[in-house]
């Protein structure tokens, strides 16, 4: 089902959706876009049908928005021709935590960790229940970097890597594929309507760059793909610590250095 399935992206409306879009249109897949600018989308999508000779429907939704989030779901879990689910909406925001109102990390948690778990929800089970099909979740490199100072940002995307991790382990032996994409700084309009200047920033990457080899990371069936990541046996280092970090876990028993308050 999988090589001509439907993919629903989210978040397609420019930057890595758009171009997801873009390449999985070469791929010959029909798409579903979903974004709450539908003018940009309409007018991807009457591109894409046109060089690409594919669908593509076009569903305006605020994914914060409880009505329009369960409207997707209700589609994710009934359209059978959706195969591949692009969790791709997102945001950041600028300042401190405490420079942060309450309303506005509201609304970054609920869209980057509420609707991207909710929308997974949705679909996961009819994926698995068919043996077939691929989550894609988009998380950042933040979110292994709470020295990088974006705090509520960060914490969202180490959930996603979490979700996606766990995920891959539950749903890979039922036939469908979990992917978590960890970009580093993409040029994407995200910095923008966060109120970050991306000028100020050392390394940018291409956004077309990104979505390549995510896709490479996607065809080769990772788990998660690091596309800035130079040295792949750093992140092997890192899993096989955290593995021995379990190992030495008593579960009954105080650690010694707990015993005394000296």
């Amino acid at each position: 089902m999988i090589a001509h399935s439907t993919v629903l992206i989210t978040g397609a409306s420019s930057g890595i959706g758009a171009t997801y879009a873009e390449r999985f249109a070469r791929r010959g897949h029909d798409l579903i876009l979903v974004a709450r600018d539908k003018a940009r989308l309409d007018t991807l999508a009457l591109r894409l049908q046109q060089e690409h000779g594919i669908s593509a429907e076009v569903i305006q939704a605020d994914l914060t928005q409880f009505g329009d989030l369960e409207r997707l779901e209700k589609r994710l879990r009934e359209d059978t021709r959706i195969g591949i689910l692009i969790n791709n909406a997102g945001a950041a925001q600028s300042g401190s935590f405490i420079e942060q109102s309450t309303d506005s990390v509201t609304r970054l948690v609920t869209l980057n960790t509420t609707a991207l778990v909710r929308l997974a929800s949705a679909i996961a089970p009819r994926l698995a229940n068919a043996g077939t099909g691929a989550i894609v979740n988009i998380g950042s490199v933040v979110g292994l970097a709470p020295e990088l100072g974006m705090t509520v940002y960060g914490a969202t995307k180490a959930f996603v890597l979490f979700l996606s991790q766990g995920l891959s382990l539950e749903l890979m032996p039922k036939g469908v594929y979990v992917q978590a994409v960890l970009p580093a700084a993409t040029r994407t309009e995200i910095w923008e309507r966060a109120g970050i200047d991306i000028t100020t920033l050392p390394e940018v990457m291409e956004v077309d760059d990104l979505v390549d080899a995510a896709l490479v990371g996607f065809d080769r069936r990772e788990p998660v793909t690091i596309p800035p990541l130079q040295e792949a046996a750093r992140w092997e280092t890192l899993q096989a610590s955290r593995q021995a970090l379990l190992g030495g876990l008593r579960q009954a028993q105080v650690a010694e250095r707990y015993r005394s308050i000296s």
